[in-house]
C-alpha cells in the first residue's frame, strides 16, 4: 500500500487527461471532510466540512479546511456536491462560499434545506441544484451519478463521477443497514453496476473499518428507549445530534406511546427538526411537540425534553443544565438518555457531564450501560461486501484517522486489490488517476483553519500554544525600571503573577539573577528597551523551571528611569 511521505513537494502539472485528486479534510481525522477533483482545467468539490475542536484548542469554534491551494482557482469550481447534511460535510461552506458566493451546490432535499438555513446566519443565498437517487447531472467535464446510501440522517448520496479519465465511486459517509426506519436502503444493485461497468477509482468511508462484523440496526435500538419512556419516573429528557432525524423519530414514537409531551431545546435542534418536520422527513403526531412554557405546567412523569450537547458542547443545552446554568434544573429522579456515540476526543467532556448529572441525582442511560446507539458507519463486513461486488482497479480509503484508513485498506487487499493499488493518503497529498492508475504525486498545504468568534484564520498554533501555556503554567509579569545611565534595576521590581503559585517571598530569589543578567548587558552595549525586556524573560523563565518545573508565560516590562 501507497501513502504519503514527508518529503512530498508540489505536484507537478496534471498529465492531458488525467484526473486529480486532492482531499483537503478528512483522512488522518474524524471531520472537515474536503475532497477536490481536477480534470481538464475544472475543479469540482465534494462536501465542505468542519471540524470540532479539542481540549487543546482553546478558543476555538470550528476548525476549516484549508482553501490555500484553490483559492486562486475558485473561477475553476463547477460545483459543490454534498453527499448528506452532517456539520463535518457542510459546515465549512458558509466560509467557502464567503471566497466565491455563485458556487453552485449540488445535494438532497433535506442536505440543501440544512445548508440553507446556515447560509441565512451569513446572509448568503446560495445557488443550489436539488438531486435525488438516480439523478444524472452533467458539471462542467464530470458527469455524476446519485446513488442512495443508508446514513444517521435521511437523504445521504454517494457519488459517482465520469470523466475521459476513469470512473470514481465516493461513497459519502454510509452503512447498510437491512431495515432502516425510512425504508430507504444503500444501493448495492447501483454498486454492483458501476462494478460491471469498472470502477477505476473506489474512496470509501473508514470510520468503523476496525470494528468486525456488520453495524447493527436502527430498529434495534426501539425497545431500550422504549424501556426508558416506560419506566422513567419523572421527566425524560434526551440528548442527541440536531441532525439525527432517525433517532429523533423513535424518541418522538416513544414519548407519544407512553402519552408524554415533548419540547425541543438548543437553536439547532428547533431548526433542524422544523425543517426535517415541514419536509415530511420527521413524523410528529398532532398535539406532541409543545412549547417548554406548557411544558413546565405538565406533570414531570408526562414530560420529555430532546435537547442538543450530546457531545459535552460547553455552550449547548445538556451542559448548562449538567452546570446548572439552565431554566431546566435537574432534579432526583430525571431519566437523561445521551443517544448518541461518543465522538474521538470528546470523551472527557462527555464524562464530565455524565458525572454532573449524576450527582444532581439523575440516571444517565447511554452507549455504555444500554443499547441506545449504534453507528452510521459500515463495519468491516459490509466494506469487504462492498470490495467484492465493486470490484475497483484502485482504492483510496477516505474519512478516517490513520488506524482506520489502514483497517479498511487491509480490507480492500484481503478482497484481491493490489497493494499497490491501496492508496493511502493524508489531507494535502494529491492522488493522479492516469492511465487507469492512481499514483502519489505530491503535496499541497492543508493545514488547520480555526475560526476563533468572528476571525477565521487569525488563531494560529502559536496562539494556541499561548492560550495552553496560560491555562496550564500561568503567567508572570515583571515590571522593572531601569536606569537608563547605568543600566541598572533602579528599584525592585514588581511581579505580578495569575495562574502561578507564588507568596509574598517567591520571587526574591529571581531578583539578582535580574541583576546579573542587566550588568552582563551593560558590559556588552546592550541598552534597548527591547534587549533587556528579552533577557528578563529568560532569566525569569530559567528559574521558574528551574525551581518549579513550570514553563509559565513572561511578560517583561522595562521602563527608563
Amino acid at each position: 500500500m501507497s501513502h504519503a511521505h514527508p518529503e512530498l513537494r508540489t505536484p507537478p502539472a496534471l498529465p492531458e487527461g488525467g484526473l486529480r485528486v486532492i482531499p483537503l479534510g478528512g483522512l488522518g481525522e474524524i471531520g472537515r471532510n474536503m475532497t477536490v477533483f481536477e480534470h481538464a482545467g475544472k475543479l469540482l468539490i465534494v462536501d465542505c466540512g468542519v471540524l470540532f475542536p479539542e481540549e487543546h484548542q482553546p478558543g476555538v469554534d470550528v476548525i476549516l479546511p484549508d482553501f490555500t491551494s484553490i483559492r486562486d482557482r475558485l473561477d475553476d469550481v463547477v460545483a459543490i456536491v454534498l453527499t448528506h447534511g452532517h456539520e463535518d460535510h457542510i459546515g465549512g461552506v458558509p466560509y467557502l462560499l464567503r471566497e466565491r458566493r455563485d458556487i453552485p451546490l449540488v445535494g438532497s432535499r433535506l442536505t440543501l434545506a440544512f445548508i440553507d438555513a446556515k447560509l441565512k446566519e451569513h446572509r448568503i443565498k446560495p445557488v443550489a441544484r436539488e438531486v435525488k437517487e438516480g439523478d444524472e447531472l452533467s458539471l462542467g467535464p464530470f458527469d455524476c451519478e446519485f446513488l442512495a446510501v443508508n446514513h444517521s440522517i435521511p437523504d445521504a448520496l454517494a457519488v459517482a463521477i465520469r470523466t475521459a479519465a476513469g470512473l470514481v465511486l465516493h461513497t459519502g459517509d454510509f452503512k447498510m443497514d437491512q431495515f432502516p426506519l425510512d425504508k430507504r436502503i444503500t444501493d448495492l444493485r447501483g454498486f454492483a453496476r458501476l462494478g460491471e461497468e469498472g470502477v477505476d477509482l473506489f474512496l470509501t468511508d473508514s470510520t468503523n473499518a476496525e470494528v468486525p462484523g456488520f453495524t447493527t440496526s436502527e430498529g434495534e435500538l426501539t425497545p431500550a428507549i422504549d424501556t426508558v419512556f416506560r419506566t422513567a419516573p419523572k421527566r425524560v429528557i434526551v440528548s442527541s445530534f440536531a441532525s439525527h432525524v432517525h433517532r429523533i423519530q423513535q424518541v418522538l414514537d416513544a414519548a407519544h406511546l407512553h402519552g408524554r409531551k415533548v419540547a425541543f431545546v438548543g437553536r439547532s435542534m428547533v431548526r433542524n427538526m422544523g425543517i426535517a418536520r415541514d419536509l415530511g422527513y420527521l413524523n410528529v403526531p398532532k398535539g406532541l411537540v409543545v412549547d417548554m412554557k406548557v411544558l413546565e405546567k405538565l406533570p414531570a412523569d408526562k414530560i420529555a425534553v430532546i435537547c442538543t450537547g450530546s457531545q459535552g458542547e460547553p455552550m449547548a443545552a445538556l451542559s448548562r443544565m449538567a452546570n446548572r446554568d439552565h431554566v431546566i434544573r435537574i432534579e432526583e429522579g430525571d431519566t437523561v438518555l445521551l443517544a448518541s456515540s461518543l465522538i474521538p476526543g470528546n470523551e472527557n467532556a462527555i464524562y464530565r457531564i455524565i458525572n454532573e448529572l449524576t450527582r444532581w441525582g439523575a440516571n444517565v442511560v447511554h452507549k455504555g450501560n444500554a443499547k441506545v446507539h449504534v453507528s452510521g458507519h459500515a463495519s468491516a463486513g459490509e466494506l469487504v461486501y462492498c470490495y467484492n461486488i465493486v470490484k475497483p482497479r484502485n482504492v483510496m480509503p477516505v474519512h478516517g484517522e490513520w488506524r482506520h484508513l489502514r483497517s479498511n485498506g487491509d480490507l480492500a487487499v484481503r478482497t484481491g486489490v493490489d497493494p499497490s493499488r491501496v492508496i493511502l493518503a493524508e489531507d494535502g497529498v494529491v492522488v493522479d488517476l492516469v492511465g487507469g492508475r492512481a499514483k502519489i504525486t505530491g503535496k499541497v498545504p492543508a493545514g488547520n483553519v480555526y475560526v476563533d468568534g468572528q476571525t477565521v484564520g487569525g488563531a494560529t498554533e502559536g496562539t494556541l500554544k499561548d492560550r495552553r501555556t496560560l491555562a496550564e503554567e500561568g503567567v508572570i509579569t515583571v515590571v522593572a525600571i531601569v536606569d537608563a545611565d547605568t543600566g541598572q534595576l533602579a528599584e525592585t521590581p514588581d511581579f505580578l503573577a495569575r495562574g502561578f503559585v507564588s507568596e509574598e517571598a517567591t520571587f526574591d530569589a529571581v531578583v539578582p539573577l535580574i541583576e546579573k543578567a542587566l550588568a552582563r548587558a551593560a558590559e556588552e552595549g546592550v541598552g534597548s528597551a527591547i534587549q533587556l525586556e528579552q533577557l528578563i524573560a529568560r532569566a525569569v523563565g530559567s528559574w521558574a523551571n528551574r525551581t518549579y518545573r513550570r514553563s509559565p508565560m513572561i511578560i517583561p516590562v522595562v521602563i527608563d528611569a
